[in-house]
């Protein structure tokens, strides 16, 4: 008998505990825990990384107003009142490339266990969150393994081990560990838009001997990015994202290709720019920055970015849902107020073609090419 389900089974991002990326340290005091992962993280600085500890103030009365200090360095300094959520978290650390945490006060999905034989009692009181020991680091090369950790955990001095001032390694380590969490890249060609000034369908002119719409996926999958049609009122298929998002045009065509898949980044092409080539599409996914929420093309002499060559990376789907939760569907208006990479090439490549007349005109160029 089938099992009554009474929600919709949304595909999720690939979580762990409290972050798309964590790791919690443990095994010696909370000093020794924090100044690791500031000289760590100043040898990671190219990522966004974020550091989730416990207060260790004493007689902390609960805050009647939430403060939010603005540097104009751009650092914030938010003091408020709320508790521990894992859904809360997961939103607050989406934009992060990996987390750290306190492993003394908070349970990670992976683990760095320092041994400390002055924390002995405490590692064996922890031994049951030692399920995904990534490294073992040692205060010195003396350091030994705790009887208990030998018995519980056989193959434990197979792990890699450092000292604790291999920090150069310890960030190398962790590094790898980064990258092995970057998500693919796939494509989505935007087509079914409503092309009122052409007259008819944009995604199938023929600029090149055959549907526009197959010219942009061979551009993608040339490259090696398994792409997608984005489409309207029609079912999904082995090739096509129906929208889900009704009349947001190509904000709800990436809406939806990220509810279909929000583990993978999504690489968005219009049809309606038939002068993208090869060397345009390889010039964005050399240069795409998966620390950013997406690497966008910009024309030289253009002030904004061009939302409809550009890849979103997944750190981007959250972000884009709190844009519709305010009114806006404008992948241009997201892209101009967040972190973005941004690569530039002369306007003319990126020029729309919206007209019968530009589209006359555009194919004479190519022709001439």
């Amino acid at each position: 008998m089938k099992k009554h389900s009474k929600h919709t089974n949304l595909e999720r991002r690939n979580n762990d505990n409290f972050a798309p990326n964590e790791i919690s340290i443990l095994g010696t005091n909370c000093n020794s825990i924090s100044e690791l992962v500031s000289k760590v993280s100043q040898r990671l600085s190219k990522y966004k990384l974020a550091y989730f500890d416990a207060s260790h103030a004493k007689d902390v009365e609960e805050n009647k107003l939430s403060e939010y200090v603005f540097h104009h360095k751009g650092n914030l300094q938010i003091t408020t009142s709320g508790k521990i959520n894992k859904f809360q978290q997961r939103l607050d650390f989406a934009q992060f490339d990996y987390v750290f945490i306190n492993g003394n006060h908070y349970k990670g999905a992976k683990q760095i266990l320092i041994l400390d034989e002055a924390k002995e009692a405490s590692v064996l009181k922890r031994i049951d969150q030692l399920d995904s020991i990534q490294f073992v680091v040692k205060l010195t090369s003396e350091t030994k393994y705790f009887d208990f950790l030998e018995e519980k955990y056989p193959q434990i001095k197979n792990i890699t081990c450092y000292t604790i001032d291999e920090v150069d390694k310890i960030a190398n380590h962790i590094n790898n560990l980064i990258q092995q969490k970057i998500a693919p890249v796939k494509g989505l060609v935007l087509v079914g838009g409503k092309s009122t000034r052409m007259g008819q369908d944009k995604s199938m002119l023929n600029y090149f001997g055959f549907p526009q719409k197959e010219y942009v996926k061979n551009l993608l999958e040339n490259q090696n990015v398994k792409t997608f049609y984005s489409v309207v009122n029609q079912l999904d298929s082995e090739v096509e994202i129906s929208d889900k998002f009704y009349n947001l045009g190509p904000f709800g065509g990436l809406c939806s290709a990220f509810q279909k898949d929000p583990n993978s980044a999504w690489f968005v092409l219009a049809t309606d720019l038939p002068f993208v080539n090869n060397e345009i599409i390889k010039l964005v996914l050399k240069h795409r920055n998966p620390s950013k929420i997406a690497t966008a093309i910009k024309g030289k002499n253009k002030e904004f970015p061009e939302p409809l060559i550009t890849i979103y990376e997944p750190k981007a789907y959250p972000i884009l849902l709190q844009y519709l939760a305010q009114g806006y569907s404008c992948p241009r208006k997201v892209l101009i107020n967040s972190d973005v990479e941004i690569v530039e090439v002369d306007d003319a490549i990126i020029r729309n073609i919206n007209t019968p007349e530009e589209f006359e005109m555009a194919k004479k160029e190519i022709n001439n090419l």
